[in-house]
């Protein structure tokens, strides 16, 4: 029997996490690189996804690959489905990281352009939906795997956007909500499909990360109505979760939305 330490090795398994380049989910490479897993990063930009994966290489001394995809286009999702199957010939976890862009242009969804609202749900819940449709496929037939889909607190909270307006901030896009809230759904619904193939398949839903490029006033007011009285770290926060869940240390978890946001969510 496995140490609980070995259990959170990864040596030998082939992990696959979109969008990853930076932030997030770059930290989410890291946790796997740490643990010796072979990690193929995807990035909208290709020499993106080259550089994060030449950093991996020479920080953790694994096998990283980096492959340019666009997680709403099912052809291109398909074809890195193909250069993964080329480059390993299996997938044991899969990081739907990809997304975002929950505080970029208009957000008010009466000021909003409907070109924005669909665009963000294709990128937020479409293109993981597709991840999980193609790779799942693989794990069906290798009957294991580990899906671990980012959601967010904005699928389960109404936001109070008092926090951003005084703090001349774009608010949360209601359309990001309903796209998280739906990674998350599609989470649980997912795991009772695979389960009998001996694939687990969990959402984590951070809380708001502090990237360097919010202004202070806003974190301040953030902090404060945290139950931890700060935001996220990155290179830090998110790793711990991560690893537990693409690890054999997570093997009776499945279905699970586990939030990382300090208390966020739970303060009144």
């Amino acid at each position: 029997m496995k140490s609980t330490f070995e259990k959170f090795q990864l040596k030998n398994k082939v992990a696959l996490v979109t969008g990853a380049s930076r932030d997030l989910g770059f930290d989410a490479c890291c946790a796997l690189a740490e643990a010796q897993a072979t990690v193929a990063i995807t990035s909208r930009s290709k020499q993106k996804a080259k550089d994060a994966a030449e950093k991996l290489t020479d920080t953790y001394g694994i096998d990283a690959i980096g492959l340019e995809l666009d997680h709403t286009n099912w052809n291109d999702v398909q074809r890195v489905k193909q250069d993964m199957l080329d480059w390993k010939g299996r997938i044991d976890i899969l990081i739907n990281n990809a997304g975002g862009g929950a505080l970029l242009g208009e957000t008010n969804l009466f000021k909003r352009e409907p070109k924005a609202i669909t665009s963000l749900i294709e990128s937020n819940l479409i293109g993981p939906l597709f991840m999980c449709k193609a790779i799942g496929e693989i794990m069906i037939k290798q009957k294991s795997g580990k899906i671990i889909n980012i959601a967010s607190i904005a699928g389960l909270v109404g936001r109070n956007r008092d926090m951003y307006h005084r703090n001349d901030k774009n608010e949360q896009a209601i359309d990001y909500a309903a796209a998280k809230g739906g990674v998350i759904a599609m989470t649980r619904d997912l795991a009772a499909l695979l389960a009998p193939y001996g694939v687990c398949v969990n959402a984590v839903s951070p809380g708001g990360f502090d990237k360097g490029e919010l202004p202070a006033s806003f974190v301040a007011d953030y902090s404060a109505a945290t139950m931890l009285g700060r935001m996220g770290k990155l290179d830090s926060d998110l790793k711990g979760i991560i690893l537990f869940l693409a690890s054999s240390a997570s093997d009776y978890v499945t279905a699970q939305n586990i939030i990382v946001d300090g208390g966020f969510t739970f303060s009144k």
